[in-house]
């Protein structure tokens, strides 16, 4: 950057406004904050140059007082920027009338005012309708770009409060540890979390505790030195001293053994270890974030992991919900697969309705990673009606396994006894009544549920547990 960048902030938290005076100073630019429209105005009007003008939606609650005309007008859209509350939309119309398109999010970051400056494209927040021109089916969603094509999406109120709780967290310097189902997207998170500390600029390293045996675990987080065992012809540094002054997720740690959770401790409390055959200490300040799959409270009960070292780990938690109870987010995730994994396959083909829905209704045991598996799978064969009868096949499996899991743990007897009651022959009629009622709507609808649940006037999620409920299938 070769010249000094001038923002005119409208706002009037004392936060954002400090947070933007300290940052842009220190990178050799100018700032000045307002708290309303009309001072912003008159400083313009008075020949005040400006690069950006960064209207704090936040702290007005009327949107149309924010967007003065006259001021929007003087500026530019190309110069203007929304700070918003992630998941805040009462801006949206207005920013599409003024075809506004660069938006922040708080906890505004010093590095989100650097990508500004620099005429980056600011990426580190896109809301879906923030702009206006979304299709209104579909729901607001954070989509967040991380390294190596990675992506953070949340469009569910979980995993929308997940966001925002990581960037509380993020900042905070001490151990995370993250927990959730295999394939859930863990190390996801564990990006995230290092994209918004101050460590940011440097190594963001990941161990697969699982993946190796404990000596070679060893050697790969602590290093060698030449001579140490058989074989090491020259020194190596390990991951701890790779990843000094950024961060280290230790994944599936759940699995560590004993005797590796052991040195790991000592390194936690004091930042020190030894490389393998070395006979110094070595210093390092490293953040460390671990992950698991493991129910850690049975696993200490099992004597299975310290729990001294899981205290020092559990400083912070963030649990990341299993796809299957964030529904909404799969064709927003088959999208970005779809479009992401089509390099060297072709072009990206979109999904039909009718194979969304049935993998929405697909309950996803290897969560991201087998819907990845599957975009991909279906990516490359070209055949999308193979991968829907593929899909509906592992729905009807899952609805006849968890029949049969409910039938041994209450045998039924097949003897249907007789109402014993008014309240049993009410409840007899009702059922039979629901049954028939979906059966028919189903029918009508070919078995797009989407469209029975409609003609139903009930939601999709009641629909799909109304089926299952009754044990209907096509």
């Amino acid at each position: 950057m070769t010249h000094a960048v001038q923002i005119l902030a409208i706002s009037n938290d004392t936060d954002v406004c400090g947070m933007i005076y300290s940052s842009l100073q220190s990178l050799g630019h100018k700032a000045i904050c307002v708290p309303s429209p009309e001072e912003a105005l008159q400083l313009l009007h008075h020949g005040m140059p400006t690069d950006f003008l960064l209207f704090d939606a936040t702290q007005n609650k009327s949107s149309a007082a924010l967007f003065v005309p006259a001021l929007v007008r003087k500026v530019g859209s190309e110069k203007l920027c929304i700070l918003s509350e992630l998941g805040d939309t009462s801006w949206e119309d207005y920013a599409a009338k003024w075809n506004i398109t660069t938006v922040l999010t708080k906890h505004l970051l010093r590095k989100d005012l650097e990508r500004l400056t620099s005429g980056t494209k600011v990426d580190a927040a896109f809301t879906a309708n923030s702009v206006g021109n979304a299709s209104p089916k579909v729901p607001n969603y954070h989509l967040e770009e991380l390294d190596n094509n990675r992506f953070f999406l949340a469009a569910s109120p979980t995993m929308m409060q997940l966001y925002k709780d990581v960037r509380v967290l993020a900042p905070v310097d001490i151990p995370v540890l993250i927990l959730g189902e295999s394939g859930v997207g863990k190390e996801i998170v564990a990006m995230l979390l290092h994209k918004y500390h101050v460590r940011s600029e440097n190594r963001f390293l990941n161990v697969n505790c699982a993946a190796l045996p404990t000596e070679l675990l060893e050697s790969e987080l602590f290093g060698y030195e030449a001579g140490a065992f058989t074989g090491a012809i020259k020194a190596k540094p390990g991951k701890f001293e790779l990843a000094n002054k950024g961060t280290l997720l230790l994944d599936e740690i759940g699995e560590m053994s004993p005797q590796m959770q052991a040195k790991l401790l000592h390194v936690l409390q004091d930042g020190s270890f030894s490389r393998l055959g070395a006979r110094c200490s070595t210093q390092v300040d490293v953040r460390v974030l671990a992950a698991t799959n493991i129910n850690m409270e049975k696993a200490i009960e099992e004597k299975r992991f310290r729990e001294d070292l899981y205290y020092r780990l559990n400083a912070l938690t963030i649990t990341i919900p299993p796809l299957r109870e964030r529904r909404e987010e799969i064709p927003l995730l088959m999208e970005q697969m779809s479009q992401r994994g089509a390099f060297g396959l072709g072009q990206p083909t979109p999904f039909s309705d009718r194979i969304i829905e049935a993998a929405q209704e697909y309950h996803w045991p290897g969560n991201l990673r087998e819907l990845r598996n599957f975009v991909t799978r279906t990516l490359i064969l070209q055949d999308q009606e193979s991968a829907y009868n593929d899909l509906r096949a592992k729905t009807r499996s899952n609805h006849v396994a968890i029949s049969e899991n409910l039938s041994q743990e209450r045998p039924i007897d097949k003897t249907p006894s007789p109402p014993t009651g008014m309240k049993d022959v009410i409840s007899e009629v009702k059922n039979q009544a629901e049954i028939r009622m979906l059966q028919d709507a189903l029918s009508a609808s070919g078995w797009n549920r989407r469209k029975a649940a409609t003609n139903l006037n009930i939601s999709y999620r009641s629909l799909l547990y109304k089926i299952q409920q009754h044990g209907l299938s096509a």
